[in-house]
């Protein structure tokens, strides 16, 4: 059965350049789907422009391709006047456009652009979407691309896809992972991946900065709503103590989730004056995206987030402590 969307295809198969993007602070998911789609498209013998606001993180340098992976805007336009009009963009795993980051307005003048994107709370940008839900991450949607394009995989875009699906299923514990997830892991393997080498440099190659974040990180948690919510917090003081990036504390939101009692853990990531960020991870039933909606965030239903402005911290800390605190016990009562 064909997924994906013919105007999609159209364009990936006869446009000749492209310029890949994602979200900002791309995770396992983010980036191994553009590095993977990358490779496909060159592949086919098309011109990519692997486009990131930030440099990647140092906890994604050893997936291969993330050192063509560029941050210069004026490299971008020459990119784009070059291909003096066989162009178009592609953004992945991306919510909504404001993800993009400071040059969203920039990026979005590029067209058309596609968007491929797996998250519940999707809200549509871009000339042509294909946006599934039910997929376990972008990069099992990436990976259909390839079936349905009938072109090869590399072993280095069988690698970033495996990245890719096992860091958004949390190594295949949470419940978006399906035999079709399971399935196409197989077909992964059989291409050469080896998951201890994956899993090796995802959780087995922290620096000591990225451990005394840890131990500072955590000692900030806070058990409210009868030890069912858990929050921690990320603040800029915490990051320069411990000559850390923010990007370190990628996974920490999952320590506190651990806990038997929890059914949701929140990490707050403070910036100052410049806003911040919320990370919410739930177990089971619970739907944290209908509590991200509240703050003009979204996701899927047991991983949502949102993003706010200003430096009233405490005050949003105490708004969605609030908010939470009432959505788990309508939780309880439903049970």
């Amino acid at each position: 059965m064909t997924v994906l969307p013919e105007k999609i295809r159209f364009h990936l198969e006869e446009t000749g350049c492209f310029v890949l993007m994602t979200h900002l602070h791309p995770d396992g998911d983010a980036l191994g789907s553009l590095l993977a789609l990358a490779d496909v498209l060159e592949g086919m013998g098309k011109q990519v422009f692997r486009y990131l606001e930030e440099p990647v993180s140092d906890l994604y340098r050893f997936m291969p391709g993330s050192e063509l992976v560029c941050t210069d805007l004026s490299d971008l336009a020459d990119f784009v006047a070059a291909a003096h009009g066989d162009v178009a963009a592609v953004a992945l795993d991306c919510g909504d456009d404001d993800r993009l980051g400071r040059e969203k307005d920039r990026l979005l003048t590029i067209k058309p652009l596609m968007v491929i994107d797996h998250h519940r709370g999707h809200r549509k940008f871009g000339d042509f979407c294909w946006v599934d839900p039910d997929r376990s991450s972008t990069g099992e949607m990436i990976y259909e691309i390839v079936e349905e394009l009938q072109v090869n995989l590399t072993s280095a875009a069988a690698f970033n896809l495996y990245v890719a699906i096992v860091t958004d299923t949390g190594s295949f514990r949470y419940e978006n992972t399906t035999s079709r997830t399971m399935r196409i892991v197989a077909e992964l393997l059989d291409l050469g991946v080896r998951p201890e080498e994956a899993c090796g440099h995802l959780y087995d190659n922290y620096s000591l900065q990225r451990l005394r974040l840890m131990e500072q990180v955590l000692a900030t948690l806070e058990l409210h709503a009868g030890e069912q919510l858990a929050t921690i917090r990320l603040t800029p003081a915490i990051l320069d103590s411990c000559g850390a990036s923010a990007g370190d504390a990628e996974g920490f939101i999952n320590y506190p989730r651990s806990l038997r009692t929890v059914k949701v853990a929140v990490l707050f990531k403070e910036n100052g004056d410049a806003g911040g960020s919320v990370s919410m991870r739930a177990k089971g039933e619970c739907d944290v995206a209908q509590v991200a909606a509240l703050f003009g965030g979204g996701g899927h239903r047991n991983a949502a987030g949102f993003r706010y402005e200003g430096n009233n911290h405490a005050k949003l800390r105490a708004d969605l402590q609030a908010a939470l605190q009432a959505f788990l016990s309508q939780d309880s009562e439903a049970e």
